[in-house]
């Protein structure tokens, strides 16, 4: 199932993706009888697990085998997205997590996952611009696989680790180098406003399949720039849950950045680097997760 956030009259919808279009979730409670279902946002649905998505794929099933009458589906085009996790209680990254990307950054491939973290002021929607902060100069792009919590974990073994996993989206990890590189902490330069864009829609981890062989790419005004698989991860998705879970308790809304592939502004030669500016159209494609699209901005 793929789910959405989208924002109408200043507050956040919940819906889902089908192939002709977006059901509104309160709508087609509506229509359909289905009141325990009609109030519902991503974060209740992500907390109820299976018995809540059972619930909206019944939902789904009833609006796919039934004429549509009163219930009008959304053109997706026409929406605001908000992020397809709206209030995560923690934003937890991985650096320098693929083979290629540390190699080109000229870096020693990480013995441990490193580990950093972003705050929710960084979270953006699928088309909803990026401001280029002032104090920076060399924003940069970084495709990432995100993985949603959806059970509380703690201390779990990496056998399990996937049990615990909602689902998945696309996600940019932009990073300010000049700032992020300033001092030994590299938090400054990447938790700026709207530097973390999610979406645009969150896959339950039944559709997405194996996370650790998806394809990843990124593409800045149409042009690409990084085209990898997950597989080459040097922590696989099922390692990060079950060591970020060793030093804190994950809880579901939880999203976790696995690492950029390479292709990376940073990666190439300083005289080579053209860092993203305003107008810049930056894409994020994972496979079976979508394209998640931001426009950079002043």
């Amino acid at each position: 199932m793929k789910l959405l956030s989208y924002i109408q009259d200043g507050g956040y919808r919940l819906g889902i993706h089908t192939n002709d279009g977006i059901l509104d979730v309160t709508e087609a409670s509506v229509v359909y009888g289905q009141a325990e279902t009609a109030q519902l946002r991503i974060q209740d649905v992500i907390e109820g697990g299976t018995e809540v998505l059972k619930r909206l794929q019944n939902l789904q099933h009833l609006a796919e085998n039934n004429p549509y009458g009163k219930l009008q589906l959304l053109d997706e085009s026409k929406l605001e997205f908000a992020p397809c996790v709206t209030s995560p209680g923690k934003i937890v990254c991985v650096g320098l997590n693929y083979r290629k990307h540390a190699e080109e950054t000229k870096a020693a491939v990480p013995q441990t996952p490193i580990l950093f973290s972003k705050f929710n002021n960084a979270l953006a929607g699928h088309l909803e611009p990026v401001p280029l902060p002032a104090v920076s100069q060399q924003v940069d792009y970084e495709a990432e696989l995100a993985i949603v919590i959806g059970r509380k974990a703690f201390n779990i073994s990496k056998e399990e680790a996937l049990d615990y996993v909602f689902g998945y989206c696309c996600a940019n990890d932009l990073s300010a180098r000049d700032l992020q590189f300033r001092t030994q902490q590299w938090l400054l330069g990447k938790t700026c406003d709207k530097f973390a864009p999610i979406g645009p829609y969150l896959v339950t981890a039944d559709e997405a399949g194996n996370p650790n062989n998806l394809r990843i790419s990124c593409t800045v005004n149409g042009e690409m720039r990084q085209s990898s698989n997950t597989e080459d991860m040097i922590f696989h998705c099922d390692e990060i849950i079950s060591y970020i879970s060793q030093h804190m308790t994950l809880a579901p809304g939880d999203i976790i950045l696995t690492g950029t592939p390479e292709g990376v502004m940073l990666g190439y030669p300083p005289e080579q680097r053209v860092f993203l500016k305003a107008g810049d159209v930056v894409t994020v494609e994972i496979e079976k997760l979508g394209k998640l699209t931001n426009t950079m901005s002043l």
